[in-house]
């Protein structure tokens, strides 16, 4: 795919004005002569002072003053699940083009129905970021370079939900194939870590709910495993297996057979600026395995984090989107990944076995 040469700023609106909003205006903030927010619709009187103090921008009541205030690319949906669905609609039908935060509808039923606006011209696509976050990037890439082999498993304790499915799906190269799902629940004590709001102030022991699930796609399995304090607790951590006939990636270290006697091993490896007395500035440069990258950042210099990075990567892939209609993480994809999660849940609540079925967007 030939890439569309950027403008000097990528122009944008956000609707909503959440924890997740803020994602985008650090980045703008961070890198502005790559990205402009040209302003926000919050109904919210409280944080329209607060976002005008902190961020500089302007602030809208309607999506309406928003649009008529300037000329932009494409607006950020980022509302609650249930209000998304009718945003989204909204501005499909006024020809704006649509980055929704995920999922883009709740239910089942409602990604269905969403999801006809595609066929009915609608430019939509969805900031799944998990897969474009660097080391993930880097490990999609090794899986997909063919050195493993034939991949069949994926065991993975990293994101909840539709995040973690997207993985297991692009790790195993899955697109909309069935599956038959097993689930189950754990629920086990644990001290409580940092929440969204910064460090705990004190000693706390909470429920901990651990979910499992086993994805069978027909000789292609995906393990999903994930408690939603492993995002900020301290002792709780990452994990990840991918197994090929020819090798496999156990967290960050890549084992393969050159030939069927010779078997090679190597790191994931962070390449950092600003490390060590360097002066080039303070920002992750790639990730290299053994002499080759597999990741090279492409917002240099920007100082983000890996979360940041990936969105901004969605920010540039829907610029490139609005120009050349090639998808970048669609409806239907992220429609995929939400629907065989809602499946999980369902094995979990019925404790039997449950087969997903072809849905009209695949």
């Amino acid at each position: 795919m030939e890439k569309v040469k950027l403008k000097a700023k990528i122009v944008f609106g956000i609707i909503g004005s959440g924890w997740r909003a803020e994602f985008y205006l650090r980045i703008a903030k961070e890198l502005p002569k790559r990205f402009c927010v040209s302003g926000l619709v919050t109904r919210s009187e409280i944080k329209t002072e607060k976002i005008t103090k902190k961020w500089g921008i302007k602030t809208f009541r309607t999506i309406d003053e928003l649009l008529n205030s300037s000329s932009l690319d494409f607006v950020v949906v980022c509302v609650p699940w249930k209000v998304a669905p009718i945003i989204i609609k909204e501005l499909v039908e006024k020809k704006i083009p649509v980055l929704s935060e995920t999922p883009p509808a709740p239910d089942l039923k409602t990604l269905i129905e969403i999801n006809k606006l595609t066929n009915q011209g609608g430019k939509i696509q969805v900031a799944e970021q998990y897969h474009l976050q660097p080391l993930h990037a880097a490990r999609i890439a090794i899986a997909n370079s063919g050195k493993l082999g034939e991949i069949s498993q994926v065991q993975l304790s990293v994101c909840h939900g539709y995040h973690g499915i997207s993985l297991i799906r692009r790790l195993l190269g899955i697109k909309f194939e069935n599956a038959t799902i097993s689930a189950y629940k754990i629920v086990s004590p644990l001290i409580a870590g940092p929440g969204r709001d910064g460090e705990a102030n004190e000693e706390k022991t909470l429920e901990s709910s651990q979910v499992i699930a086993s994805l069978d796609f027909g000789g292609k399995v995906g393990i999903y495993d994930f408690t939603g304090d492993q995002y900020f607790s301290l002792i709780r951590t990452q994990r990840l297996l991918v197994r090929g006939n020819k090798g496999e990636i156990t967290d960050k270290v890549v084992r393969y057979l050159k030939d069927f006697k010779t078997p090679v091993e190597f790191g994931l490896k962070r390449q950092n600026a600003g490390e060590d007395g360097n002066l080039e500035g303070f920002y992750l440069k790639g990730i290299l395995a053994g002499e080759e990258w597999v990741y090279e950042n492409p917002l240099i210099p920007g100082r983000l984090t890996d979360d940041e990075i990936a969105i901004a990567t969605c920010l540039t892939s829907m610029y490139q989107y609005t120009k050349d209609g090639i998808d970048f993480y669609s409806l239907a994809e992220a429609s995929q990944d939400h629907y065989l999660s809602l499946m999980i849940d369902k094995a979990v609540s019925t404790g039997e076995k449950v087969k997903t079925e072809s849905q009209p967007w695949r």
